[in-house]
């Protein structure tokens, strides 16, 4: 039988967008619509050093008044970066982003950055987890005459 436990590797979403610290905040605004991500990790997939969100650029720069072409995205960062290893379970990764009231968390393996996990990915990927085991289960339960 295959097997249907779900890893943070398989629902690891691995097209993300990284910047430098020195990147500007409009800059990395414009990368981030480009690139259709509210969010940017700032540093290399080998060395992080923070995040910056949509929600970032606006209470710390457009609230504050601060010009977004003179400011630094490593000035606005989050330096709290969750992650969590590649093989670690389903249910590891629903809680931890739970615990901690995350959308969003970083899938290292071996140290480094492969990719994240969203709320919206992992409500999509459970959907499609729950149909796979939902037919194994129909298939072990039908007839076999």
């Amino acid at each position: 039988m295959e097997s249907v436990v779900l890893y943070a590797r398989d629902i690891v979403e691995k097209d993300f967008l990284s910047l430098s610290a020195d990147t500007t905040v409009r800059e990395g605004a414009k990368a981030m619509k480009d690139r259709k991500r509210g969010f940017a990790i700032v540093g290399t997939p080998a060395l992080p050093k923070g995040i910056v969100t949509e929600w970032d650029i606006l209470s710390k720069v457009v609230a504050e008044g601060k010009d977004p072409a003179r400011t630094p995205i490593g000035d606005i960062m989050s330096t709290d970066l969750l992650s969590i290893d590649a093989g670690a379970g389903l249910s590891a990764v629903s809680e931890m982003m739970t615990v901690h009231g995350v959308r969003r968390l970083l899938v290292k393996d071996g140290g480094e950055v492969v990719g994240f996990i969203t709320s919206r990915t992992m409500l999509a990927r459970m959907n499609e987890y729950v149909d796979k085991v939902s037919a194994q289960i129909s298939r072990l339960q039908a007839p076999w005459f």
